[in-house]
């Protein structure tokens, strides 16, 4: 039996919780195309007869412009630290940028330092192609290459044991052989989880989320990221909702004209809950709460 802690770190829209739901067969984390949308490490946990992998989920390094961004990033950061196996993940089908060089270098400085093996993901080769895939390759080894130069006789060894695996997380070519090298770079010991258990989320946090990422799919412009979703009440078969805004007029926006987004939502959620459960959303606005540490802290994030 082989177990371990694998990261997953990428800039937003990669493909992480993509690839997390993919691999764990079940939807552990929400997606949308929307940036940010991961707000929380979460783990996605396989486990099967040789091995137990814990996929740790982060959110998308970026450029924050709130204290929500930067906690976000320092959450992605943070999950680095301690861990067996890392993944850094880009596209295949994206000019490599600032944030994906990034992700590349905060991803090796993390090998050096701790000899974890390195992992790069190029994802998405079903929208790049077989040329663009095999191009951007190329460009990812030498950007960790020259990542290697500002991290000395560590980093030069960590570029040099790195290996690369081109990968569509959405149909899944490529992901078993990506697997395979990941449970083969785990040291040998106990499952950390029950073999039942496939994430670390609360059913109240998933809960949430599942309304959160309804919302993502109806909302427009950077109405997304003012939302924060949580359960208030769950009684049963009975669960409210809060649904959370920064200010008046995006309170009408997710509720929708006669409460149309309100009602999609709720049915698109219930049809992912055991039948008969009741949902009740709620929303409500909490002023700036992107930007207030003590809001912040009370939502954990």
């Amino acid at each position: 039996m082989r177990s371990g802690f694998v990261t997953v770190l990428g800039r937003p829209n990669v493909g992480k919780s993509t690839l997390i739901n993919q691999i764990i067969g079940e939807k552990v984390t929400i997606t949308s195309s929307r940036p940010n949308t991961t707000r929380h490490q979460i783990r996605g946990v396989l486990s099967r007869p040789d091995a137990q992998v814990v996929f740790v989920d982060t959110p998308g390094l970026h450029r924050p412009k709130t204290k929500l961004g930067q906690r976000l990033n320092d959450s992605a950061l943070s999950a680095l630290d301690d861990v067996d196996v890392l993944v850094a993940m880009v596209e295949a089908s994206a000019a490599i940028g600032p944030g994906d060089r990034n992700v590349l270098s905060r991803a090796l400085a993390a090998a050096a330092a701790s000899g974890a093996p390195l992992l790069v993901v190029v994802n998405k080769t079903d929208k790049g192609g077989a040329a663009r895939t095999a191009e951007q390759l190329v460009k990812v080894s030498a950007e960790i290459d020259a990542a290697a130069a500002s991290h000395g006789e560590r980093g030069r060894q960590a570029a040099a044991l790195t290996e690369y695996f081109p990968i569509s997380a959405k149909t899944a070519a490529g992901v078993e052989a990506l697997l395979d090298a990941v449970v083969a770079r785990l040291d040998e010991g106990p499952p950390y989880y029950p073999d039942e258990m496939i994430s670390d989320q609360s059913e109240a946090e998933h809960v949430a989320e599942l309304v959160r990422e309804q919302l993502l799919e109806r909302t427009r412009d950077e109405l997304p990221h003012a939302i924060y979703c949580r359960v208030s009440e769950w009684d049963n078969m009975r669960i409210r909702v809060e649904i959370l805004v920064e200010r008046d007029s995006q309170k009408g926006i997710v509720i929708g004209k006669g409460g149309e987004i309100l009602k999609a939502v709720g049915s698109a959620v219930r049809e992912q809950l055991a039948p008969g459960t009741h949902l009740e959303l709620v929303v409500k606005v909490e002023k700036r709460w992107q930007s207030r540490s003590e809001v912040l802290d009370r939502f954990g994030l």
